[in-house]
């Protein structure tokens, strides 16, 4: 059944038309402006709810737009992009909760609520795109909202920081185009659909597999791969918010959302299944898993350990998608939804330590545990989780990954795997103890800064929630509600229709 063009153009534009108002309000408009933070991530996600319902009784649901010269930019809603859009609106609410209060206090907050909304458009339009052109266009839109978020300090570090943004975030966008130009040119409008769009094409296979790392390398950027990572730690000057959102929400998930594209809806996994494209990009991806894991050990500053830590963990999803394979490509696409509810509860936590006690490095974490036990329960589920421990979702995730390494023969998958996690420990253990059995020097205690009743609340209300979805994720994984039973319905519909029976 067809449903109506409205409906996924309205995902889109709902942060769009926020975003644009919030520009004209004045700074001392804070009511005004909360009220269209909320109603915006509300109606989004309702919207997206109302697309999920849609789909499940079978209605789908097209918008297309005709651009000339043969170009139409589509937005449409299988179940992949339903899994992405309905994980941005998710987080998206709850991070607006949290900047709100992040912010109080803060100059320039109508700008930078703007571009907050715009970055949402971006990512939603990322994940509702119909064919490569409209992914192209909202991949570079995203580039473009996100860079005033990192520089919105301006500071000498955040301009330095978002200079080395752009030059990553560009560079990548450019090979990402010429890649997507050269395949247009060959085969003319790559669509995303249940059949690959390469299905049946007798290409070159040099032609293949050039196209196929320019565009892979473009996306590697935004999913901070290695070698092309460095701007990810750097952009962590900027506030707590955008650091939740560039590591669990938006550019980082753009990136690897893409590299699902590519290998599943426009190579097909059995074309894209060669040493010289899915063999080098696993390989890429275990080499991430691992520097990420060691440069995180030797960050003493929270929030760069983290960053490293999303290096390291973002790499999980691509290492997943490399692999091929039912097993493999389930444990990716439930990574993709645990590792932003995990990673964002971690940053969410590093902005409350950092803005009520002035904590940014991890020795000054010692006692933190008995001052703000909320706080650091929350720190710890999500670290837990980061780790592979049960019942966190970061275990269900590992687990699937580990199973479809062995599945397809890929044993030192699993190796890849233990030492990640054994250096997540290494790095996460002691941030814990230290919190927990740890006192400060005499004289040393970090002391709580004043800040309204309201603004405390809203920094602690959004990692017990994100901490809780982290945990649940993992304790009901076996259930129908399940990010996990999710991305089982995604590769038994759409990449995989015969799967073998879950470990």
């Amino acid at each position: 059944m067809t449903g109506g063009a409205w409906l996924p153009v309205s995902v889109v534009l709902s942060s769009f038309l926020t975003g644009i108002f919030i520009f004209f309000l004045r700074e001392d408009q804070l009511v005004l402006r909360s009220f269209l933070n909320l109603s915006g991530t509300v109606l989004k996600l309702g919207l997206c709810i109302l697309l999920l319902w849609g789909v499940a009784q079978g209605f789908v649901f097209t918008f297309r737009l005709p651009l000339g010269a043969g170009l139409d930019l589509v937005l449409f809603a299988d179940p992949l992009a339903l899994q992405f859009v309905l994980l941005s609106a998710g987080l998206w609410l709850v991070t607006t909760v949290y900047a709100i209060a992040y912010m109080e206090g803060s100059p320039e907050r109508s700008r930078f609520f703007g571009y907050f909304s715009l970055c949402v458009t971006a990512t939603t339009g990322i994940a509702l795109a119909g064919n490569l052109l409209t992914f192209v266009i909202f991949y570079e839109f995203l580039t473009l909202a996100t860079y005033p978020l990192v520089v919105h300090t301006g500071t000498k570090e955040a301009l330095r920081a978002g200079r080395t943004y752009l030059i990553y975030t560009i560079g990548g966008g450019m090979l990402l185009f010429i890649g997507a130009v050269w395949l247009h040119g060959l085969i003319g409008t790559v669509s995303f659909g249940p059949v690959p769009a390469l299905a049946g094409t007798d290409l070159p296979r040099g032609v293949l597999i050039a196209i196929f790392w320019l565009m892979a390398g473009g996306l590697a950027v935004k999913a901070a791969m290695v070698p092309v990572h460095g701007w990810l730690p750097t952009a962590m000057v900027a506030p707590a918010p955008v650091s939740a959102l560039l590591h669990a929400v938006a550019v980082v998930k753009a990136g690897v959302f893409g590299l699902f594209r590519l290998v599943y809806d426009v190579y097909g996994i059995d074309l894209a299944r060669a040493p010289e494209m899915t063999g080098v990009l696993a390989v890429v991806a275990a080499v991430t898993i691992v520097y990420g894991s060691l440069r995180a050990l030797r960050e003493s500053d929270i929030k760069k350990r983290l960053a490293y830590s999303t290096v390291s963990q973002l790499s999980y999803i691509a290492l997943g998608i490399a692999v091929g394979g039912p097993l493999a490509t389930v444990g990716a696409l439930a990574h993709l939804v645990h590792q932003g509810l995990m990673k964002i509860t971690l940053f969410f936590c590093a902005g409350r330590l950092a803005e009520t006690h002035g904590i940014h490095k991890v020795h000054e974490l010692a006692g933190i545990g008995r001052r703000m036990p909320v706080t650091m329960t929350a720190f710890t589920i999500a670290a837990l989780g980061m780790m592979g421990l049960p019942p966190v979702a970061g275990f269900i995730s590992k687990w699937y990954l580990a199973m479809g390494g062995l599945q397809t023969g890929d044993d030192w998958v699993l190796l890849v795997l233990i030492a990640s996690s054994v250096l997540n420990a290494a790095y996460f253990l002691p941030p814990l103890y230290v919190a927990w059995f740890s006192r400060p020097a005499a004289g040393a205690e970090p002391q709580a800064r004043p800040m309204p009743g309201w603004v405390d609340w809203g920094l602690l209300v959004p990692p017990v929630i994100t901490a809780s979805l982290a945990l649940a994720a993992g304790a009901v994984a076996a259930l129908p509600i399940s990010p996990l039973a999710w991305a089982e319905v995604i590769v038994a519909l759409r990449y995989f229709p015969v799967t073998e029976p879950a470990p």
